[in-house]
């Protein structure tokens, strides 16, 4: 059994009260321990003197695998070209980078920036066996996927036919079936109505043209769902008409239709935006009035979903919003339909500081992190890598914690931003303390990951090191060090292990009395065998389960 310490650094550790304490951290065989036996000396030192200590980092909101990741790398091959490739060393294997980087970059870069968790948050189904190889092949992070429910027809079936306790029971079977983690609701009715040759769904109360049910319905009976089936992360909602001028008024009826219900509400940037949808002109933010809901109902969450200057890549498994952006921007677009469950689009675009609109998307979304008053309850996000890569986090914390920078931006862009927003007026600044919080404490916190996102006593061994550097944006470019599990997997920027993380999944348990009308329906409309359907655990990247029945980790 290994001890190792590390000596004498300034630890932001916010779940456990640590605001800068200068300390020794302790961990054994990967878990984070209370200091060495009696007698007991360290195997290893590491002195951190000087330096800034945070657990590892957790993405709670990015897409890094699955079947539009995969169509994006596919049809972005200049994405490819203008970015400097991941070279092989001998410990390294070689990859593209760019916004949508090849399975193996995505897990390099993302620990070159101090982070040990990712949470891809939105996948078919149909396609997990697909992703968990893909998980198999992205190192050094633990992962998780969310399951896409919100179009799944079998389950809005039985929401429209009053069927609540079938529609949970096949949740609990799809949850267990794919080894994900929790559900995702994406523009609930719209995609499956947009697959079927028919518009986008714009209200809560329209219904699917060829099912008697609504987004309203389909939201409560998946949030209930989650809440009954004990998920650790409540259901992860995506609003109906994302982007579109007006769009608070649906996430603020978004909100009411859950009824104090638990949720999360993603990427709330592309939802909070007033004005009228038939005038483009009148794009405007809306983050006071839906912060002030936030900030009074603790039940619910969000992270942001923040836009960053440059070129990137959309993807949503929103099909209807994809053609949209196509027919705005003019790029090359995709669309696929995954069969009886969801769809998806895929954009090239390019964000710009004199693009009123785009301008005002960055500002909304700076907005959202200084007005929610808990940071607890706000993720850190670009929506990976929709809103911008995950590699630019860097940047977005210097805007956060420096208030002249972030003015500085805001004196660049188009100058309409500063009357359709109140950025200009916001002073806050962030502490370290805070990044802390939004980056790795409160993400672990809402994902309901007891073992991440803190240093206390039986945590994972996941640390990220800092330079204390007043360049914010530079200091959190380029760790001086990384745990992963207690192994330095990165020293001064080089990748030092290629250690494989664990896949995070939920065992809810579900009534198998659904399974006969579940084979029915699968050998009626499925394209795959329902015995071939399931995942097993040996698809599993290190098989680390979570499940509401207090199971905690376990290993095939």
């Amino acid at each position: 059994m290994t001890l190792t310490r590390i000596r004498g650094g300034t630890v932001h550790d916010p779940a456990n009260n640590r605001d800068g304490v200068v300390m020794d951290l302790w961990f054994r065989d990967g878990v984070m321990v209370e200091g060495p036996g009696p007698g007991e000396l360290p195997s290893r030192t590491h002195d951190a003197s000087g330096l800034v200590v945070m657990p590892g980092g957790v993405d709670m909101h990015c897409h890094i695998a699955g079947p539009k990741v995969n169509l994006a790398r596919k049809m972005r091959p200049e994405d490819h070209r203008e970015a400097a490739p991941v070279r092989r060393t001998p410990i390294t294997r070689s990859g593209t980078a760019g916004s949508v980087p090849s399975t193996f970059a995505t897990g390099y870069l993302y620990a070159g920036l101090g982070y040990t968790t990712a949470v891809d948050a939105a996948i078919p189904p149909l396609a997990a066996r697909h992703t968990h190889e893909e998980f198999h092949d992205t190192p050094i992070l633990d992962k998780a996927f969310l399951i896409l429910m919100g179009n799944n027809y079998y389950a809005l079936k039985a929401i429209a036919e009053g069927e609540y306790e079938r529609a949970r029971a096949f949740a609990g079977w799809l949850l267990e079936s794919s080894r994900a983690y929790g559900i995702k609701v994406v523009n609930p009715g719209g995609v499956e109505a947009w697959k079927s040759g028919w518009n986008n769904i714009h209200s809560l109360d329209e219904e699917v043209p060829h099912l008697p049910v609504t987004p309203r319905m389909i939201l409560r009976g998946l949030a209930q769902a989650s809440m009954d089936l004990g998920l650790p992360h409540p259901v992860h909602i995506h609003c109906n008409n994302l982007g579109l001028p007006g769009n608070a008024a649906t996430t603020i009826g978004t909100m009411e239709a859950l009824e104090g219900r638990r949720a999360h509400l993603a990427h709330i940037q592309f939802h909070s935006y007033g004005g009228e949808v038939s005038d483009q002109a009148s794009f405007r933010s809306d983050v006071p009035r839906l912060a002030d809901w936030i900030n009074s109902h603790p039940e619910v969450s969000v992270d942001v979903g923040q836009v960053l200057f440059g070129s990137t890549t959309s993807m949503t498994g929103d099909g209807p919003l994809g053609y949209f952006l196509h027919q705005v921007t003019g790029r090359k677009w995709t669309s696929a339909d995954t069969e009886m469950e969801a769809g998806c689009g895929i954009v090239p675009i390019v964000y710009k500081e004199k693009s009123f609109v785009h301008a005002l998307q960055w500002a909304i979304g700076l907005e959202w992190y200084l007005l929610v008053k808990d940071p607890w309850r706000v993720g850190m996000s670009t929506d990976h890598p929709n809103g911008a890569s995950f590699v630019a986090y860097p940047e977005l914390v210097a805007l956060l914690m420096d208030r002249g920078y972030r003015r500085d931006v805001l004196n660049r862009v188009h100058p309409r931003v500063r009357e359709r927003s109140i950025l200009q007026d916001l002073d806050r600044e962030y502490t370290l303390q805070e990044i802390a919080i939004i980056s790795r404490a409160g993400p672990a916190r809402l994902l309901g990951l007891s073992t991440k996102g803190h240093l206390g006593v039986g945590a994972d061994a996941d640390i990220t090191i800092y330079n204390s550097d007043r360049d914010r944006r530079r200091m959190f470019e380029l760790p001086r060090m990384v745990f992963k599990a207690g192994e330095l997997v990165v020293d001064r920027g080089e990748i030092r292990a290629e250690s494989r993380g664990l896949t995070w999944h939920v065992c809810p348990g579900y009534d198998d009395g659904v399974l006969p009308d579940i084979r029915r329906w699968f050998e009626s409309y499925y394209t795959i065998r329902f015995r071939n359907y399931p995942v097993d655990d040996s698809c599993l990247s290190g098989g680390g389960a979570v499940s509401p029945c207090d199971r905690g980790k376990r290993n095939p």
